[in-house]
C-alpha cells in the first residue's frame, strides 16, 4: 500500500547565502516543525525521510550543461574566484553569492527533489513534499533568482527518466517560473503553467501570454501574468479558467507543483495581496486536480516566501495536511508557537488560517480586479489555439 505522503526533509537542507539574504531557512524548518507538533507525520500513511547526499554530477547533467556544473564546483571550492567577470555569465554573484559548499547545498536540494519524484514514479508514495526546495529560475547554464541549480527541473526530469510519458509543471510562486519553462520549452512531454505577478513589474521580466511553447512543443507553456495588488479572487479565477483546464487537456501522468507563497500581502518582495485562507483552497484544488488527471501522483515543492514567520510555515504545513488527507483548522499548537519564538518570530500566529489581510483600498482593489480579469482573458485567448478555453 503506497504512502499517502512522503516528506523529504532535514534541517540541513537549503542554501546558506548569508548576510541577511532573503532565503531564510526558518521558513521550511518551521513548516516541518509545525507538521511534527500538529501530529501530521504520525500516521502510518505518512513518512518523513532525510534528504539524500548531493545529486551526482552525471545526474545533474541530465538537466544542466556540464560546463555550468564545473563552474559551480569551481566557485564553490574557491569562492574568491567569483570576483572575476566570468562568474557573471554563470549567474554567480549578487543574489547568488558564492560560498564554500554552495555546489553541495544546491545539489543536495536537487537530490531531495529526485528522491521525491522517484518515490511517486515508483508508486511508493502517491504524493511527496519537499518544503525546502523549489528553485525555479535557473536555466540549463546559469544560476538565477536565489537558486543555483533549478530544483523544479530536476523533479520533472526525474519523472521523465523514470518512464512517465507526460509531466505537468504548475508554478504558483509570485515570480514567473522562467528557468523551468525555458528548459522544457521545446519538450512536448512537459507542460509548464505559471501564475505570477506580471514581468512588467517584477523579476524575472518574463511569463507573458504569448510564451506558449517552442516550435517542437506548441501549446506546452501557459502563463497568467497578474497585475500588482491582485489578490485571492484573481488566483482563484486563474486556476479555474487557465490552470485546471489546460492541465486536464494535457493529461499528464504526474504533476510537479511549485507552491511558493510569496504573493502573500506581508511578503516584502512582491506587490500581491493574497491571504492565508486562499492557500487552503489552492492546496485542495491542486490535490483534487492530481486525483482527477493522474491518480494523485504529485510532487510538491516549497518555493518563495520571504517573511519566514508568517505565511510559509503555516501554508506548507497546511499543504502537507491536505496531501496526507488530514484537516487542520483552529488554534496552532502552543508548542510550535514556542519553537517559532525561539527561532526569532516575535509574535507567531495563533491559528492555522488567521490573517488580518491587507489594508483596505477600494480604488486599488477595483483597478486590480479589472486588470486581473483582462490578464486572464489574454492568457485564455493565447492558449485557445491549442486548448479549448473560454476568455470569460
Amino acid at each position: 500500500m503506497p504512502l499517502r505522503l512522503l516528506v523529504v526533509h532535514d534541517d540541513g537542507l537549503g542554501m546558506r547565502f548569508g548576510g541577511g539574504h532573503p532565503t531564510d531557512a526558518r521558513r521550511h524548518r518551521l513548516a516541518v516543525a509545525l507538521c511534527r507538533e500538529a501530529g501530521l507525520l504520525d500516521g502510518d500513511a505518512v513518512a518523513l525521510e532525510p534528504a539524500p547526499g548531493p545529486l551526482a554530477d552525471e545526474e545533474l547533467a541530465r538537466v544542466f550543461a556540464p560546463a555550468f556544473i564545473r563552474a559551480v564546483r569551481r566557485y564553490s571550492e574557491a569562492p574568491v574566484l567569483a570576483a572575476e567577470p566570468e562568474a557573471q555569465q554563470w549567474g554567480i554573484g549578487g543574489d547568488n553569492n558564492a560560498y564554500p559548499g554552495m555546489h553541495e547545498d544546491s545539489a543536495r536540494a536537487c537530490a531531495a527533489c529526485a528522491a521525491a519524484a522517484g518515490a511517486v514514479a515508483q508508486g511508493r508514495a502517491r504524493a511527496a513534499l519537499v518544503p525546502a526546495a523549489g528553485a525555479h529560475h535557473g536555466t540549463a547554464s546559469q544560476a538565477q533568482g536565489f537558486g543555483i541549480y533549478n530544483e523544479t527541473a530536476v523533479a520533472v526530469r526525474a519523472l521523465l527518466d523514470a518512464g512517465l510519458e507526460r509531466v505537468a509543471y504548475v508554478d504558483l510562486d509570485v515570480h514567473h517560473g522562467n528557468g523551468t519553462q525555458w528548459i522544457f520549452y521545446d519538450e512536448p512531454r512537459v507542460l509548464t503553467v505559471s501564475v505570477h505577478e506580471s514581468g512588467r513589474h517584477l523579476f524575472p521580466g518574463s511569463g507573458f501570454p504569448a510564451e506558449t511553447g517552442g516550435a517542437d512543443a506548441p501549446g506546452t507553456a501557459a502563463n497568467v501574468a497578474l497585475p500588482p495588488f491582485a489578490g485571492d479572487a484573481a488566483y482563484r479565477a486563474a486556476w479555474d479558467r487557465v490552470v485546471a483546464p489546460v492541465v486536464r487537456a494535457f493529461g499528464p501522468d504526474a504533476i510537479v507543483a511549485q507552491c511558493g507563497v510569496d504573493h502573500h500581502h506581508a511578503d516584502p518582495l512582491s506587490h500581491m495581496l493574497t491571504t492565508m485562507p486562499l492557500y487552503r483552497e489552492l492546496w485542495a484544488r491542486l490535490r483534487a486536480l492530481a486525483e482527477d488527471v493522474c491518480g494523485g501522483r504529485l510532487v510538491a515543492l516549497g518555493g518563495g516566501g520571504y517573511e519566514p514567520c508568517t505565511a510559509p510555515p503555516r501554508a506548507w504545513a497546511g499543504l502537507a495536511a491536505e496531501l496526507a488527507g488530514l484537516s487542520v483548522d483552529g488554534p496552532l499548537p502552543e508548542t510550535w508557537r514556542g519553537i517559532a519564538r525561539e527561532a526569532g518570530c516575535p509574535e507567531p500566529a495563533r491559528a492555522w488560517w488567521e490573517d488580518a489581510g491587507p489594508a483596505p483600498d477600494a480604488e486599488r482593489d477595483r483597478r486590480a480586479a479589472a486588470e486581473a480579469e483582462a490578464a486572464i482573458a489574454l492568457s485564455a485567448i493565447a492558449l485557445s489555439r491549442f486548448w479549448q478555453l473560454s476568455a470569460r
